[in-house]
């Protein structure tokens, strides 16, 4: 009786098994349709297009400038909140890792 019982659970383990990585590999293939998606071409020459005001500019909007990702928008955001308002674009420089060269990149779509 015992070995019945384990044959039976066994075509049903399988099953659940399967159905589980069908799932996951539908999910992992839906969001690397997304990201492809997301990275087109004209996607990109849209986001080089829009100006980032310093001051006015969230969290998204920073990572679109080149060179700038997640610590580096956070950090702008932080000098932000504690200096106050950029008086000029270069004063970004003041903003802890960003340089010159990523201001230099950035420029034409920076505005106070």
């Amino acid at each position: 009786m015992k070995n019945s019982i384990k044959y039976c659970y066994t075509p049903l383990f399988v099953l659940t098994l399967s159905v589980a990585l069908l799932m996951s590999a539908s999910l992992a293939l839906a969001k690397s349709t997304d990201v492809k998606s997301l990275e087109s071409p004209q996607a990109e020459s849209i986001t080089k297009q829009q100006v980032v005001n310093l001051n006015k500019s969230t969290f998204e909007q920073l990572i679109t400038l080149k060179g700038v990702g997640h610590t580096k928008a956070q950090a702008i955001i932080v000098y932000r909140q504690q200096v106050g308002s950029f008086k000029s674009i270069d004063e970004l420089m003041e903003v802890n890792g960003i340089g010159e060269k990523i201001v230099l990149q950035n420029k034409a779509r920076l505005s106070i």
